[in-house]
């Protein structure tokens, strides 16, 4: 790797005359800017994060926080990722990626280090244990998530509570008076992980409201974990005529499932699921779906982080409302 001092001494200069002129702190000559900058193009250098830090105490830098945990779906996290790297990458600013669950203390160290001017954090829990540490914070903190008393900082999600009512609404709409939730993994439910706890608490009101019996299941990220959830989930209520599935990882297995059961979808059982659109036509029937907006939750993040590097205030919350397409998977309930 091409480092100041290779590039100071194919110009001729000292290592510190190569950093005034990256920074622009002091007046270097004409010619001696001409020699450096000659250098830096001929060697193809590039400061990194740490001494554009040191030069002028911005690393044009994001962390993005995604602890990749056994329980999500990597597929779909890599979508948020994709889209928040795309609008850094429009704003001319670089994205450092940390995946390791290391809670609170490795925020701080980020914070402390200098190595990025903003955090932008996912997998919000519902009372997140990190949040008074991301208060305190002297840089920028955007949330993909909200918890339930976000306390004065900026979040950006779909809202998860409306996404749960409007597929109630749908199927009660269809003519369903008897559906089941299959949910995200124990885990995630025991974790408090904010997403799944804002759905559920809306799938659940809804029902209510609508005098539609629901249940609720969580399912892990295996075939023999979907076929007992529906084993459960039958054996409680054989009547069950509509699925609200908020578990995009276990689409295929559940699906391939009810083919052998012999249920059809539509005909014996209408689903619905939360998922982005990209999947909603990677099964044999098309999928009624709520979408998941990466990219659109992706680029607001990225754009809420902009502004509160430029100066704006925090606390802003914004929950996207749900969008319900109807595809071949969800029809009215069997005569």
């Amino acid at each position: 790797m091409v480092t100041i001092t290779d590039v100071a001494n194919a110009a001729g200069v000292a290592p510190s005359t190569v950093s005034y002129v990256i920074s622009g702190k002091r007046s270097i000559s004409p010619e001696t800017r001409r020699l450096v900058e000659q250098s830096i193009r001929k060697l193809g250098y590039h400061p990194h994060a740490g001494a554009r830090a040191l030069a002028s105490s911005k690393t044009n830098v994001l962390a993005l926080v995604v602890p990749l945990r056994t329980d999500l779906n990597v597929a779909v996290v890599m979508q948020f990722v994709a889209s928040v790297v795309t609008a850094a990458r429009a704003h001319d600013y670089d994205l450092l990626l940390l995946t390791k669950d290391e809670g609170p203390a490795a925020l701080q160290r980020v914070a402390s280090s200098a190595i990025a001017d903003a955090l932008i954090v996912m997998d919000v829990e519902a009372d997140d244990p990190r949040v008074p540490m991301l208060l305190a914070l002297d840089r920028p903190v955007v949330l993909i998530g909200a918890p339930d008393e976000p306390a004065g900082l900026t979040c950006v999600d779909l809202d998860f509570a409306a996404a749960g009512a409007r597929c109630v609404n749908h199927l009660a709409d269809l003519g369903h008076r008897s559906i089941a939730l299959v949910g995200p993994s124990p885990a995630v439910y025991q974790r408090r992980t904010s997403y799944a706890g804002r759905f559920l608490r809306g799938f659940t009101e809804a029902a209510q409201a609508r005098r539609v019996s629901a249940t609720s299941h969580s399912c892990a990220h295996s075939y023999e974990a979907v076929s007992s959830c529906l084993d459960e989930l039958f054996a409680g209520d054989p009547g069950i005529t509509g699925l609200v599935v908020h578990n995009e990882a276990v689409l295929p297995a559940l699906l391939s499932d009810l083919r052998h059961r012999g249920r059809r979808v539509p005909e014996d059982l209408s689903v619905v699921a939360i998922c982005p659109e990209s999947m909603a036509e990677n099964h044999a029937v098309s999928l009624t779906t709520v979408a998941i907006p990466a990219a659109e939750v992706g680029e607001l993040a990225v754009e809420m982080t902009i502004r509160h590097l430029g100066g704006q205030v925090a606390g802003e919350v914004r929950l996207l409302s749900p969008q319900l397409t109807q595809r071949s998977s969800s029809a009215a309930p069997p005569n």
